[in-house]
């Protein structure tokens, strides 16, 4: 995919399976009105947020190069954003939580190119450009918020999901399509919302990653930061909506401290936030990550992550206390004693040792899963990972003995042994064996006609946590989603209009025109007499030049505010912005 867009060294970095995500932004698919929809909420935003945002905001304005005038080009925003040691990609609205979090571990921001509806202006549910672009952009200009993002991803992308997740992402997805779409039936509007709030009411437990997207939402897209008497705006998904943006700002939504409690508390995207957490600075956003991260499966291990990352029915790893790390589809774990004796994964297994796949142990040769005891041996106070070649040989673990070990949670492994391999600091990780029997109780687990028997070596789990140690291992560029952005549809109304504000939008800048200002009026206002930002884009360049002609403006408006009351504050909004003329350039 990096070949069809301009690369750097960031994004050179980027593994094949996140690169599956990316798309070319098509900076020529962007029409007028796409253009003065992001102008007007450009202009509005940034007026209102010198006020309310903190300020990184603005310097993150200027610092990553985004204009007010312009929908940003990718590549323009790649070459300043490379100043500060990230990069941007452009990406189909929503992709699954893992990925954008690991994009994030990679210092590579996540823009879903596409630009919300001028009937959406005020809000969408679903990612676009004014959102990205607008709102992420500027604040990672911020050095410590940078390193909370690029530390959020590392850790995020570790986060064991339930089943019911990725299920409740394709739901929220497809919603966000449709929603944003033009002429969606209320129907379908209405049965796809109705998923969302079954999935929502129904997703048993909370997962590690429901819990960290919860954190990452009251952070990342609704946070707050300064005091619960004085809060600053620094999340994205408030600094790119017009509406929320000032809705926050009032006695109407509940300002809560920050703290690991946020992670428990779910979120609707389909509606305004009713609380919103503030932290002090964007230091304790870190300090509350780390807590949650000593909560997670990737630093408790044990029987309960094993368990997680069985329930997840998802490709996860373990990795023992020698360092060797297993990763496929984890399917069972015996338990003696309340502790994990033996685990088995089914499918395309691979073992690793940091994050480095071990010569031999692919999926090609653990195709049909895998599986190993944990523990000590029965009688002996040596774990077999601690003891020295000289241990090793007064226990007859050695090359071409014929040996029975009898684990201490009832699994006991027969056959003869053929290699073992160690890590680097000379601790042993696997032993290999012919001829081998595997039994628990009454259960054979391993038949000697099945081939050679891995045995992991381990008396403990340290971590689990989510995809494979070595990305290498396994075919991950399979991403299909269930359903794609759906585009506006061309007609020869929506051509002309499109035309008339072009014919603006040149005149603005100096160039030539199809039409005058006065031309582009009056065909909007007999053929396209629902649209408003177009009268109030030609109100401002009349406005001190021709009083008449912005009286007659006006009271275009006016009428139009009488058939669409549900759109006169955005046209008082434009008309103010510009009588006041306290535009910043």
């Amino acid at each position: 995919m990096l070949e069809n867009i301009e690369s750097n060294e960031i994004l050179d970095r980027l593994p094949a399976h996140l690169q599956q995500f990316i798309k070319p932004q098509n900076y020529d698919d962007y029409n007028a009105i796409n253009q003065a929809v992001w102008r007007y909420v450009m202009r509005k935003n940034v007026e209102y947020l010198s006020q309310v945002a903190h300020k990184s905001y603005l310097e993150g304005l200027n610092q990553t190069g985004i204009s007010i005038d312009s929908i940003p080009n990718m590549y323009g925003m790649n070459r300043i954003l490379k100043e500060i040691g990230w990069a941007a990609v452009a990406v189909d609205g929503f992709i699954p939580p893992a990925a954008f979090m690991e994009f994030q571990a990679y210092n590579v921001l996540v823009i879903a190119s596409d630009i919300r509806q001028l009937d959406h202006i005020e809000y969408t549910p679903a990612p676009d450009i004014i959102h990205e672009g607008a709102g992420h952009a500027p604040i990672i200009a911020n050095p410590e918020y940078a390193e909370y993002l690029r530390r959020f991803g590392e850790i995020g992308c570790k986060a064991i999901s339930s089943a019911r997740d990725y299920e409740m992402y394709e739901a929220i997805r497809h919603l966000s399509i449709i929603k944003e779409a033009e002429d969606t039936p209320e129907e379908d509007i209405s049965k796809a919302e109705e998923k969302v709030e079954f999935l929502q009411n129904n997703m048993g437990e909370q997962s590690e990653m429901a819990q960290i997207r919860n954190l990452h939402w009251w952070t990342v897209e609704y946070g707050l930061i300064g005091t619960l008497e004085d809060p600053k705006i620094y999340g994205a998904g408030l600094l790119s909506s017009i509406g929320e943006s000032a809705w926050c700002m009032t006695d109407k939504v509940r300002k809560i401290p920050y703290t690991l409690a946020a992670s428990k508390q779910d979120f609707d995207i389909t509606k305004p936030q009713p609380q919103l957490y503030v932290t002090p600075d964007f230091a304790h956003l870190s300090l509350v990550l780390e807590e949650f991260a000593n909560t997670m499966a990737l630093r408790t291990g044990g029987l309960e992550g094993l368990q997680k990352l069985v329930n997840s029915k998802n490709l996860g790893t373990i990795e023992l206390s020698t360092g060797i790390q297993i990763s496929g589809d984890f399917s069972r774990v015996l338990v003696d004693q309340g502790q994990p004796v033996y685990f088995q994964t089914k499918g395309k297994t691979a073992l690793s040792s940091r994050e480095k796949e071990l010569v031999g142990h692919g999926t090609h040769n653990h195709p049909d899963g895998f599986g190993s005891p944990l523990g000590k041996l029965k009688g002996i106070n040596l774990a077999i990972e601690d003891m020295s070649p000289r241990d090793l040989r007064a226990y007859d673990i050695y090359e071409g003995e014929h040996i029975t070990f009898e684990f201490e949670g009832g699994v006991t492994v027969k056959g003869e042994i053929i290699t073992g391999s160690r890590n680097l600091q000379g601790k042993i990780i696997l032993i290999s064996l012919k001829n081998c029997t595997v039994q628990y109780q009454d259960e054979i687990l391993f038949k000697p006609e099945w081939g050679n028997y891995d045995m992991a070596i381990g008396k403990s789990i340290i971590s689990a946590f989510a995809g494979p140690a070595d990305p290498k291992s396994f075919d991950l560029i399979t991403h299909t989603p269930s359903s794609t952005t759906i585009k506006s549809k061309k007609t020869a109304e929506k051509e002309e209009l499109e035309s008339l504000y072009q014919s603006v939008r040149n005149i603005r800048n100096g160039e030539n025109t199809r039409f005058s200002l006065q031309a582009a009026f009056d065909i909007a206002k007999k053929h396209h007499p629902k649209d408003w930002l177009l009268a109030v884009e030609i109100y401002e360049l009349v406005t001190d030049r021709d009083p008449k002609f912005a009286d007659e403006i006006k009271e275009h408006l006016k009428m139009v505010k009488v058939s669409r009351p549900k759109i006169a504050h955005l046209i008082d909004g434009g008309i103010e912005m510009i009588e006041s003329k306290s535009l910043i350039h």
